[in-house]
């Protein structure tokens, strides 16, 4: 018996030696990590280690989250990973994903690793519409997608076409309207082509910037009931807790914004929202279960968190980063003004090149129309001096036809005396011969007259020849100025030395960009109004979404959940007394929050209290 439990002690002894790791895949938005992790590991230890791979310090912004049930989690940092309710298969699926959102993506993302991976998560949310977007935002939020994937716009790599793969819209905003997929790359072209110069990190910002003022952005919605029992939507971001009608999330009911919340409790099912002001109702609603309760205290303890830690000093950390991200960027624009210079005078070279290469194909056809006239002279004076032979040849046989022709003529004359009719008709002969021997003489005259000419003819020939051989000789002779010797050239006269001057020149130029934000924003705005007029006309109004119509109307009125909402927050935003404000949260009784500093409100009555006799 004894040694039969000692058996099974030591048994179990060894697979708890065995089963000290296990398994973890990490999904980002870009790739899959999987890490091998130790049993007594916390949620922090595997969320540094993932922050510590991807090279992320701005960690506060992100999670672990995954999926239990038919709701999210994510990952409590300060508790055993197995120890939470995490999937049990293994490896264990984690997604890595921002779980609060910027006030400001422009002045509050440093890093090009936490820029980028907002930038894939909002883009992929607003294409699987769980952000609403209007047609014309759409159009230009694709064509800076289309950017920072592509960089700028050549014509003749990106042919008509190179868009048809990628998923750059909304199939709502697709079925919204009568146009073609290649109607619809025409126009995200159109603006594609005006992002010139830009990198991909300035593409995925200016993504960022347009996003973040949908009326959707950042927003985490949970179906809520109020003390009547009527559903309603809460919706908390970065700002504050927002209340929606179930079938509205653009334009919430009512806003409470953060510095004017005292503290939020909930017990069981039940939360409270105390606002500072003691003269405001306080809200009270209902979730439906204890892990979504959990899940909205969660968030709005990280977005207080961040909310106050925007209005303060920013820690040394972020100093750091701040000034290592100013100095990177301020190299990387001189390094960008580097190699658009180094393009610049590449570019005069190859034309330059181009132009000694067109000059020197010109010589060559002109060489080669002088070889082919040096040719045809040769051929010219070979012909005339064959000529000249032939005529030489018929005049001596002329002359010697009318040596026969005298000899037969005095031949004649001695037979002639013979009688006086062979007299006479040896006359009328001897006339005739002697008519053909004067003839004959004119044509050897004549004859004689052609070859003289043809030696002419021969002697202007070589002549001719002789000219176009020396002219030949100057074509490929030309001076060494005129003729390009080298047709190559050295990167070594593409370098340059950049001074002092170039840095103040840089920061001139960074101190003019904020000068030219307004007219940034205007032109924004114009483009935008001008997207949506061009496809206005194609909208089939039968296919708009309740959300399209409401943001219609939103639109036409000057509403939306940012402009009621800001009305509210700038009145507070930048006074003294932000920082000594804070949220208490509770929960069933005890502070489940961060803790916080004493409410302004609280010491204004107290104050009050004191000053009453």
């Amino acid at each position: 018996m004894a040694s039969a439990l000692a058996a099974k002690m030591g048994l179990n002894s060894l697979r708890r030696k065995q089963a000290r790791n296990f398994n973890v895949r990490i999904s980002t938005m870009e790739s899959d990590m999987e890490f091998n992790c130790e049993v007594k590991w916390k949620g922090k230890d595997l969320f540094d280690l993932v922050c510590r791979t991807l090279g992320l310090r701005e960690t506060w912004f992100f999670g672990l989250q995954y999926n239990i049930k038919d709701t999210v989690a994510w990952l409590k940092m300060d508790k055993k990973v197995l120890d939470q309710e995490v999937p049990k298969e293994e490896p264990i699926t984690l997604h890595f994903l921002a779980k609060f959102y910027p006030e400001n993506a422009e002045e509050e993302l440093v890093q090009d690793i936490t820029q980028h991976l907002f930038f894939l998560q909002v883009k992929r949310k607003i294409l699987e519409e769980e952000i609403h977007c209007p047609p014309e935002a759409s159009v230009l939020l694709a064509s800076y997608a289309v950017h920072a994937k592509y960089g700028d716009y050549d014509p003749s790599v990106h042919k008509p076409g190179f868009l048809a793969q990628e998923e750059l819209l909304p199939k709502r905003v697709i079925n919204l309207y009568q146009m073609t997929a290649e109607m619809w790359e025409e126009r995200i072209t159109a603006c594609y082509v005006e992002h010139r110069g830009r990198t991909r990190d300035e593409a995925e910002m200016e993504y960022l910037k347009i996003a973040q003022d949908l009326d959707m952005y950042g927003v985490n919605y949970f179906l809520i009931r109020n003390k009547k029992g009527t559903d309603l939507l809460l919706g908390v971001d970065a700002l504050g807790l927002h209340i929606y009608e179930p079938d509205n999330r653009l334009t919430p009911k009512c806003s409470f914004p953060w510095n004017e919340i005292r503290n939020i409790s909930y017990s069981d099912k039940e939360f409270t929202i105390k606002p500072l002001d003691k003269k405001t109702n306080v809200f009270k609603f209902n979730s439906s279960r204890l892990r979504v309760n959990k899940l909205i205290l969660q968030l709005c303890i990280g977005n207080h968190d961040l909310f106050m830690r925007r209005r303060r000093v920013d820690s040394l950390e972020v100093q750091q980063m701040k000034t290592q991200a100013r100095e990177e960027r301020a190299r990387k624009q001189v390094e960008r003004q580097r190699l658009e210079r180094e393009k610049q005078l590449r570019e005069e070279a190859e034309r330059a090149r181009d132009e000694l290469e067109r000059r020197l194909i010109q010589l060559q056809d002109e060489a080669h129309m002088a070889n082919e006239a040096l040719l045809r002279s040769e051929q010219t004076a070979d012909l005339l001096a064959e000529k000249a032979q032939i005529a030489e040849e018929e005049a001596k046989l002329l002359a010697q036809k009318a040596a026969e022709a005298e000899t037969e003529m005095q031949r004649i004359k001695v037979t002639a005396i013979r009688s006086q009719e062979e007299r006479r008709l040896m006359e009328q002969k001897m006339l005739e011969v002697e008519m053909l021997a004067l003839k004959m003489a004119e044509e050897s005259e004549r004859r004689a007259k052609e070859a003289e000419q043809l030696k002419q003819d021969l002697q202007e020939a070589r002549e001719s020849e002789r000219r176009a051989k020396h002219k030949l000789l100057e074509i490929t002779t030309l001076p060494a100025d005129s003729m390009p010797a080298d047709l190559s050239f050295s990167r070594e006269n593409l370098s340059f030395d950049f001074k002092d001057t170039d840095m103040k020149r840089l920061s001139m130029e960074i101190e003019k960009e904020k000068v030219e934000y307004m007219e940034k924003s205007k032109h924004l705005q114009e483009q935008l109004n001008e997207l949506k007029t061009e496809i206005e006309s194609l909208k089939l109004k039968e296919r708009e979404t309740p959300l399209d119509i409401i943001h219609n109307q939103n639109t036409e009125q000057g509403t939306s959940k940012h402009s009621n909402f800001k009305k509210v927050a700038t009145s507070y935003f930048g006074s003294p007394e932000l920082k000594s404000s804070g949220i208490h949260f509770f929960g069933a009784g005890k502070v489940q929050g961060r803790r916080a500093l004493q409410g302004e409100a609280r010491r204004q009555e107290a104050a009050k209290k004191q000053s009453q006799p």
